[in-house]
């Protein structure tokens, strides 16, 4: 597939997703960005703005196999992956897939599950597989991880480790729609008999596979490579920030760039791709020191001023 491909891909598979989703545009490409670079996709908003159904949708219009998994206090390791399942017939146990054996996983607010319940999903996340009593069993392809969580009702809720928030490629907010959005969501309502819209495949089975290889054929020349590298350091420069972006940040921000691009139509990576996903992608790899954080510092202000500081290369 082509760059020209790949973007009129792209462009089909935003717009179906738009047409059940109210939300800025911008926001759905960073999204299908970290799908394009092969990471996970972390949500956070209040309820109610479209996180799950942004998930479903862009699975449904992908064509890809989903599951939602439901996060809760109490839920085990092994409601995740899956168990062995004793068979009175063949008098012998056999492994019982778990949610998670789908091309697309919605994690529905993470945050509500105990720590080891999250931790059953890092395997997953970053090696494609999951071991279950001395077993491996190999996740599907293409396989990726769309988690939600609410930055309300904190009560009963677990904190992701930072170990587990670096797995995630980005973290992106839905956000309100403006009033415009928010009377077209009450006019989409009106004109359907189902509270949910469906969305349909629009792309072949196998686009997504197709469109992940797009990214590495993507050309970045050595002064947006520098660029890239410079801001993840200076990340760690900032007196507000005790733990900066690790190197699996910076690489990171350099697979969701070369995605972007991808989305963007162009067969090369601006300084601009950088700029435009740096904020979804290092805002949650950065641990503030106490004194920032007792001064309700944002990390979101920190990737910012970093952008501010780091000089940006001229790229002819």
């Amino acid at each position: 597939m082509d760059a020209d491909t790949a973007a009129r891909t792209c462009t089909d598979v935003i717009d179906a997703v738009s047409g059940a989703v109210v939300t800025d545009r911008a926001f759905l490409e960073t999204v299908l960005s970290g799908a394009l670079a092969r990471g996970h996709v972390l949500l956070e908003d209040v309820p109610g703005t479209g996180k799950t159904l942004t998930a479903r949708s862009l699975a449904n219009a992908l064509g890809l196999e989903f599951t939602r998994v439901q996060f809760t206090p109490d839920l085990l390791p092994s409601d995740i992956t899956g168990s062995h399942v004793y068979d009175a017939r063949a008098e012998s146990f056999e492994f019982n897939p778990g949610p998670v054996f789908a091309n697309v996983v919605l994690a529905d607010e993470i945050n509500r599950a105990p720590p080891k319940t999250q931790a059953a999903l890092l395997e997953a996340m970053e090696e494609g597989q999951v071991s279950v009593d001395g077993e491996t069993h190999q996740l599907p392809e293409p396989f990726f991880v769309i988690a939600t969580q609410n930055p309300v009702e904190q009560e009963g809720t677990f904190r992701l480790p930072e170990a587990q928030r670096d797995r995630f490629a980005v973290k992106a907010g839905v956000g309100y729609p403006d009033r415009a959005g928010e009377r077209e969501l009450v006019d989409r309502r009106a004109d359907r008999q189902t509270t949910t819209p469906e969305v349909s495949q629009v792309v072949p089975d196998d686009a997504l596979a197709a469109l992940q290889q797009v990214p590495e054929t993507v050309t970045v020349s050595d002064g947006v490579r520098d660029y890239v590298v410079d801001v993840g350091r200076a990340t760690r420069e900032d007196d507000r920030v005790e733990v900066g972006v690790s190197p699996r940040g910076t690489q990171r921000l350099f697979e969701v760039a070369r995605a972007r691009a991808v989305v963007q139509g162009r067969e090369y990576v601006t300084p601009e791709d950088v700029k435009q996903v740096a904020e979804p992608v290092l805002v949650h790899r950065l641990v503030l020191t106490g004194q920032a954080t007792v001064e309700d510092a944002d990390p979101a202000d920190v990737v910012r001023d970093v952008l501010d500081s780091v000089q940006v290369p001229a790229v002819s």
